[in-house]
């Protein structure tokens, strides 16, 4: 299956929009190959989170080189009792989704490692990997929505009370970014409480808009399709100038 690459958005390459951050955080990052862990914490954490990225990246890849059809997969797998915990959450998420386990790398590895940080000692933390977010924080906030070339980028926003955390925010864009999606929606957000679930869930609903043959029909489809799927709490689509929204979510206009 030929994987066809966008182009990618200035600020997407750079990254730019990790400059809109919650003051008062301390800000670190990990990048281990195609990890790339932007952490907000109430304390200095670089060096407690390359050690956690890199064992939860070497869980993973040990596991592939054991089950080889787990990094192809674009379809569920079959559990694996024998597996590490979080390749056993990929799984899982895969299985609930719709989708391959690797569907949910990126929010994986940003839930074990906020949740690791969080033991060492942190009050709170948000963890964010290529978009893929957990957050778990002692106060409410809000997550911008970056979608690329649409007019809607990063001007709405979901609003998140802390009664929801700690909570996943993941995003899938067929026209941003190097993951593989077959959609053509320029952002699908999905919240859930596992982050694995919801970046295999956004990965499928983006995969859903793709299926469509407007705009408008894929945000329905996807938006119908998201009511379906166990443990997916509110999502956002967003094509071109257009927004469609489903569940528990509370949209805000941003400046």
């Amino acid at each position: 299956m030929k994987r066809i690459k966008a182009k990618k958005p200035e600020s997407y390459v750079k990254r730019t929009y990790r400059t809109l951050v919650e003051h008062g955080l301390v800000s670190s990052f990990v990048k281990i190959k195609d990890t790339d862990l932007h952490i907000q914490a109430d304390l200095e954490v670089t060096a407690w989170a390359f050690e956690l990225a890199l064992q939860y990246r070497l869980q993973i890849e040990k596991y592939i080189e054991k089950r080889p059809e787990f990094l192809p997969a674009l379809s569920p797998l079959s559990p694996d009792i024998l597996a590490p915990p979080i390749v056993k959450e990929m799984l899982a998420a895969g299985s609930i989704a719709d989708v391959g386990p690797m569907a949910a790398v990126a929010g994986a590895i940003a839930e074990y490692v906020g949740k690791a940080l969080m033991q060492r000692g942190c009050r709170e933390v948000m963890v964010e990997n290529g978009g893929d977010i957990y957050l778990d924080r002692t106060k409410g906030c809000t997550v911008a929505i970056f979608a690329g070339q649409s007019p809607l980028s990063l001007q709405v926003g979901i609003k998140l009370p802390a009664s929801m955390m700690p909570l996943g925010v993941c995003t899938s864009s067929g026209t941003v970014g190097h993951s593989l999606s077959f959609g053509r929606a320029d952002a699908v957000a999905v919240l859930a409480r596992s982050t694995a679930l919801a970046d295999a869930a956004a990965t499928r609903l983006g995969n859903e808009v793709g299926t469509s043959t407007t705009g408008d029909e894929g945000i329905k489809r996807a938006l119908q399709v998201a009511q379906t799927i166990e443990g997916v709490q509110g999502v956002v689509v967003i094509c071109g100038e257009r927004i469609g929204a489903v569940g528990n979510v509370e949209l805000v206009k941003l400046n």
